[in-house]
């Protein structure tokens, strides 16, 4: 686990980020919250909950929009926290990815965080409908990422693998930066993954 946490922070160090202006949208932040389990180490993962206004049923990672004072740190920890019941420092943030622009009208900020201790998730039933540790070797699934056409036109929606499934964006753009430029070291953006129009609602 040493040797992975030192080659991601070598990644992160070295990937020039994108920052992009809110201009009037909502920021929002999500972590991507990796640790290590009995069967090697895994990033969490949840389904929200089934009575949710928006996104009921969806796989995501935690996360949520910024609170006034916080930065995306802050925002990414707290949302774990109350999602799943993990404490997290700021300390244990390695780095950020590219901000995303949703077609819900956010701009969301990617945190990546290393916990060298595994972590035990206690979902939020107001939130969280189920909640997984997935192994990072999930996410070299040999078919991901998997792209179709967007019925919406435009690009192409990119899914990943994950649960035993096929996560859509955002998540799973956020999930494939991850796995190119953190575990791979590969240059990678995402503003070009299409995203399905369900989740504007």
């Amino acid at each position: 686990m040493h040797a992975l946490r030192t080659r991601i922070e070598g990644h992160l160090a070295g990937f020039e980020r994108i920052a992009i202006e809110a201009e009037g949208r909502r920021r929002a932040a999500v972590a991507i919250v990796l640790s290590p389990t009995p069967a090697g180490p895994a990033f969490l993962l949840t389904r929200r909950a089934l009575h949710m206004r928006r996104g009921a049923g969806n796989y995501a990672l935690p996360g949520g929009n910024v609170d006034p004072g916080e930065d995306a740190v802050d925002t990414a920890r707290r949302e774990t926290d109350e999602e799943l019941g993990v404490k997290l420092s700021r300390e244990a943030a390695l780095g950020l990815l590219d901000d995303f622009v949703t077609l819900g009208g956010h701009v969301v900020t990617p945190v990546v965080f290393w916990t060298p201790e595994p972590v035990s998730i206690v979902p939020n039933p107001e939130e969280v409908h189920a909640a997984w540790h997935i192994p990072l070797a999930d996410l070299d699934h040999p078919r991901a990422p998997r792209r179709v056409r967007n019925p919406a036109g435009g690009p192409a929606i990119l899914r990943m693998f994950a649960q035993g499934s096929w996560v859509n964006p955002p998540t799973a753009a956020w999930l494939y930066q991850f796995r190119e430029v953190c575990l791979h070291g590969r240059p990678c953006r995402t503003d070009g993954i299409g995203q399905p129009s369900w989740t504007a609602r």
